[in-house]
């Protein structure tokens, strides 16, 4: 297969990529993908391993990634190159969660030696600047991969490993490659309000959107672009081909592999960039559920805020009055009352506007409604606005007008970093 290029990338450092090519439209679903003759997603691994992994001849080897990085068989890549003459691939960097995805939220599995492969295991976690970037040098890696499935939300950490591991890349001297895999929640748009940059955690380092709107290897020339520009990785990325911007997940042809413990499908991704904020309260999240960030809840929650939710009459969306016992996390072993989010219409859903007016109608609706005594949600959201003005009463409507300003100049910037139509 010959793979076309679009020529060197100008974004802060970007040695070149691998083009995506054309398309047909997207169907509704991957049965239909194959029905209507569209061939399958292929990833940035895909591609490079289809181009002979040209841009790794020569190159001493160690890869970022977690259970995601898999082929369209469900083989791990990090199995295929470690069997491949081609690849001296000497090491793996395992994200939150781990390289093998052992580890809840909050957790990593530390450093051992893989068994399959006999690899050594670095642990990345919460490691950034010169911490991280002296275990690249420790590695003996001269160039980093980069392959993990992202959830589209800021808030999910994985873009953050990504962004840290640039910026220690660069302080070591290191070439990144980043090889791209679809935002399973489309590329249409972003969404949300933009992180004011006071307050940044490893939950939201840089100034984007609640709901970025990109792919991962986007995200890598935006961030190397605006906020790694005085010293930029060398960085290259490696498209997808057959990607559309209008994509979900379930149109790709690809398998599905929870990214985390509480993501366990493709359906959790469309909601967790609004429902997460629940993380940020007194009620449940629905860890410890089958339907993690679709269900939420709290003691002494009756019917009353599923009928206040649907009165809000928010696009391509209803609430079920539910109840659920989390087996985990908050509310362990005890019955509690909430919502069940389902998305009824996936092309007009908005699940920020959603996650706002749950929050709203919550806090309306039941007497026992508290924030986080850390102030957690401020770190979510980026901001104090939503949190205050909740407080003070203010409704969805009002909480959504009040980012406008900030997301209309995030999206203006974005726009420069895309790289597929659709």
């Amino acid at each position: 297969m010959n793979l076309s290029r679009r020529g060197v990338l100008a974004a802060g450092g970007a040695l070149g990529a691998l083009a995506a090519t054309g398309s047909a439209p997207a169907a509704a679903s991957a049965a239909s993908v194959r029905d209507r003759g569209r061939p399958r997603v292929r990833t940035g691994f895909d591609r490079l391993a289809a181009d002979g992994y040209r841009l790794l001849r020569g190159r001493t080897v160690g890869i970022v990634t977690n259970p995601t990085g898999v082929t369209a068989d469900v083989r791990h890549i990090v199995d295929v190159m470690h069997e491949d003459a081609r690849v001296n691939l000497t090491a793996v960097f395992g994200p939150e969660h781990g390289f093998r995805g052992t580890a809840q939220a909050g957790g990593s599995e530390g450093r051992y030696d893989d068994p399959a492969t006999g690899l050594p295991v670095y642990d990345t976690y919460l490691k950034s600047g010169r911490d991280l970037a002296d275990v690249f040098t420790a590695s003996g890696v001269d160039t980093v991969l980069f392959d993990i499935q992202d959830a589209g939300a800021r808030f999910y950490t994985y873009i953050w490993t990504l962004y840290d591991c640039m910026e220690a890349a660069a302080l070591a001297g290191k070439r990144l490659v980043v090889l791209d895999r679809p935002n399973p929640v489309t590329g249409r748009a972003a969404l949300g309000p933009v992180l004011n940059p006071a307050f940044a955690t490893f939950v939201g380092r840089r100034e984007i959107a609640q709901a970025h709107g990109m792919t991962v290897a986007e995200l890598a020339l935006f961030f190397n672009a605006e906020f790694l520009h005085e010293d930029p990785v060398r960085l290259e990325v490696v498209t997808m081909s057959g990607w559309r911007r209008s994509d979900f997940f379930d149109e790709t042809g690809l398998p599905w592999v929870p990214p985390s413990p509480n993501m366990p499908t493709p359906e959790t991704a469309l909601v967790y960039s609004g429902t997460c904020l629940f993380e940020g309260t007194n009620l449940s999240e629905g860890r410890g559920t089958t339907r993690p960030f679709e269900l939420l809840g709290a003691e002494g929650v009756d019917r009353h805020w599923a009928a206040a939710a649907n009165a809000l009459r928010l696009p391509g969306v209803a609430f079920r009055e539910a109840y659920f016992a989390p087996t985990f996390s908050k509310f362990q072993g005890k019955t509690v009352g909430g919502v069940q989010v389902h998305v009824q219409d996936r092309e007009v859903f908005d699940p920020v506007r959603t996650g706002i007016g749950l929050l709203v109608t919550a806090k309306r609706t039941w007497s026992g409604f508290a924030w986080r005594p850390d102030n957690w949600i401020d770190k979510l959201t980026g901001n104090t606005r939503v949190r205050t003005m909740i407080d003070a009463g203010a409704d969805t409507d009002a909480v959504v007008a009040a980012w406008q300003a900030d997301l209309t100049a995030f999206r203006a910037k974005r726009r420069r970093y895309l790289r597929y139509g659709g």
